[in-house]
């Protein structure tokens, strides 16, 4: 009798057990650290130094497009990556020289939406351009609404999401418009609950993720994290992002949610964190940092790699970086 009381006992103690660890599953999400915290290294680095790029991936291949170059000036840049040979080659430069420009793949193409022709946010611009990597050549679409720059964008069921940025007035957005590639026309979703720029974009299972941001200056950061469902037309919010930041990098790397770098510290200085999201438990996990903080750069998934290209090291644009890095997890 005493043995079966204490078996009883014990039974009890691990059901208890396991009550509480499926009640602390369902708690709020609160930043992790991951058992693999993941590592850098460096590929052959971009042709060009330069920041507030966009970057889109196609059939494998990676391509930085316009940014800020020396004398912070625009650029009409397009040059593409092969991961497989380790090389970069220069292409058909974009029409219009531009930074903060929007972009993103889509059946062997990639599009280029808005963007900025002066430093700092000024001169915003209506331009969408699709680019044909096969012929190496542009052609002009219907354009925006109104012009945008710094606008992220996104593409879910062959339509393409332009959301947030600034305009001509430099005052940001939360404008969200829909390109159907099969019309070609433009039609207006959702908006954004809050107005923001500068923001990490990336979509998962059908749905869209606008992490972080700026309301206004660099240092009115955000850390927060809205998922648009095309289905519904509708917002809701997840686990923020555990450092509220903007003009860092995000891409989407084996089920997770990568974003990393940003700017401005309130010392002056750019991100260096990289946190990564788990849609699966509306959780993030704290990955190995960034060599050095950065802040207007981009990121694409290819295999088992997160390639992160060029940047500026220096808060507002200083320090333009030409580094291809490279991040991994076990």
């Amino acid at each position: 009798m005493k043995l079966f009381a204490t078996l009883s006992a014990l039974l009890g103690i691990a059901a208890s057990c396991l009550v509480l660890a499926s009640l602390s599953v369902a708690k709020p999400a609160l930043p992790q650290s991951s058992g693999s915290q993941g590592s850098w290294s460096t590929k052959a680095s971009l042709l060009t130094p330069r920041a507030e790029v966009g970057i889109a991936s196609v059939d494998g291949r990676i391509y930085v497009l316009g940014g800020a170059v020396a004398g912070r000036t625009a650029s009409q840049l397009n040059q593409e990556y092969d991961p497989a040979t380790d090389r970069w080659r220069d292409r058909a430069p974009l029409p219009h020289a531009v930074t903060h420009v929007g972009a993103v793949g889509l059946n062997g193409k990639f599009y280029a939406i808005g963007g900025f022709t002066k430093d700092v946010h000024v001169g915003a611009l209506d331009l969408v351009f699709e680019y044909d990597p096969a012929t190496d050549t542009w052609r002009q679409l219907a354009p925006l609404s109104s012009p945008r720059g710094s606008v992220s964008v996104a593409m879910v069921d062959g339509k393409i999401h332009a959301i947030g940025g600034r305009g001509l007035d430099q005052i940001t957005v939360a404008t969200h418009e829909v390109y159907d590639t099969s019309s070609g026309k433009w039609s207006r979703a959702a908006p954004l609950r809050t107005a923001r720029d500068h923001m990490g974009v990336i979509v998962v299972d059908g749905r869209i993720h606008v992490i972080g941001g700026r309301t206004a200056d660099n240092t009115d950061n955000t850390n927060l994290h809205d998922v648009y469902d095309p289905a519904t037309n509708s917002w809701q919010s997840a686990a923020p992002l555990p450092t509220a930041r903007s003009s860092g990098a995000a891409t989407y790397y084996r089920g997770l949610i990568l974003y990393a770098g940003g700017e401005c510290k309130g010392s002056g200085g750019t991100f260096s964190e990289n946190e990564a999201y788990d849609p699966k438990t509306n959780r993030w996990l704290t990955l190995a940092a960034l060599p050095a903080g950065r802040h207007g750069f981009g990121a694409a998934a290819i295999g088992q790699y997160a390639y992160f290209a060029g940047g500026a090291l220096g808060c507002g644009g200083g320090r333009l970086s030409n580094q291809l890095l490279v991040f991994s997890l076990p």
